[in-house]
């Protein structure tokens, strides 16, 4: 490679909108510019690359847990693979629970050094999380405010004062100061912000020691003979549980919907075939966000986040009985 590649990490806990904001740059982005995103999810079923693919970008998923764990490898071999199709710019989108020091320590490592320029990372949060408890006492969340330069506070429009207030106080509190922290709507960044260098250069942060379980090269493909398969991952404090249907099973959408808006999970994001098309669903605190996508013949992919066990055989039933009923 002739030149370094740029390269941003986009962070924030879950719900916080990272791949909202990255599809919102992605709609942005220099016609002419050929951009890659590294994208990983806490749980074993992959649904950001596929909302991302749509988007004309190089998409690379590393689902399963924090991508930085098991010595770097599963990163390192997504960032590689991706770094050899000489991309314009690079964006890596960690887990809500993932630990972005760790991210930051690899790409600062001797080995990428060469074909890497680290810009700023930025992080999303929303600011009603900063009165609960959940959340503030959360080691990942103060992780990834605390390593990011940018800090941007994600869907206002939700806000009230205190929320705002929140947000305020908090940023008048960092030492050192970041470089920049405002407020945003519907994930609405500013390619601008990719450009911004990172406060400090060198090494950032400290080694920590954390533990998931996730295979090197997950294959999530179903077999000719499966109707679907189910992955379960824990760690952080939280459970999930994710499907893949066979596309040949199409959801009723008013059923979903009801099931989804009801469901008591913290986090929950799909990408379904269903009666009236191929639609995206992200659900956070009870609130659904719905997008129609321009996929066909796509497997259906959902995964569900909580911070305690929930009955995953009787949802797995559920959902079953809702893509039968189109059947």
């Amino acid at each position: 490679m002739t030149q370094r590649v740029p390269v941003n990490i986009i962070t924030g806990f879950l719900g916080t909108g990272k791949t909202t904001a990255i599809l919102h740059l992605l709609k942005n982005k220099p016609a002419h510019e050929n951009w890659a995103i590294l994208v990983n999810e806490f749980g074993e079923i992959g649904i950001d690359g596929a909302l991302l693919s749509e988007q004309d970008a190089i998409v690379k998923e590393v689902p399963g847990g924090c991508m930085c764990c098991t010595a770097g490898v599963p990163m390192s071999v997504g960032l590689t693979a991706l770094l050899r199709q000489k991309p314009d710019r690079l964006l890596i989108e960690p887990t809500g629970l993932g630990h972005p020091k760790e991210v930051i320590s690899i790409l600062q490592s001797e080995q990428y050094q060469p074909y890497i320029e680290l810009k700023a990372t930025i992080a999303l949060v929303d600011p009603r999380c900063f009165s609960d408890p959940q959340y503030t006492s959360h080691q990942n969340f103060r992780d990834q405010l605390a390593c990011a330069d940018i800090v941007i506070g994600n869907k206002d429009d939700l806000c009230q004062v205190e929320d705002r207030d929140n947000f305020s106080h908090w940023t008048a509190q960092q030492t050192p100061k970041k470089i920049l922290t405002q407020l945003i709507q519907d994930g609405q960044l500013s390619p601008e912000l990719l450009e911004m260098e990172p406060l400090l250069s060198g090494d950032q942060s400290k080694e920590t020691h954390h533990h998931h379980h996730h295979l090197l090269e997950p294959e999530f493909e179903l077999a000719p003979d499966q109707k679907f398969i189910r992955k379960e991952n824990k760690g952080e404090g939280y459970f999930s549980c994710g499907w893949i249907f066979g596309a040949e099973l199409i959801f009723s959408f008013d059923v979903l919907f009801s099931m989804l808006s009801e469901l008591t999970a913290e986090r929950v994001k799909a990408v379904i075939n269903t009666d009236k098309g191929c639609y995206s669903f992200n659900v956070h605190q009870q609130m659904i966000t719905v997008n129609e996508m321009s996929l066909e013949g796509f497997e259906s992919r959902i995964e569900v986040i909580d911070s305690q066990l929930m009955p995953w055989d009787e949802l797995e039933q559920i959902l079953l009985k809702i893509a039968q009923m189109t059947g």
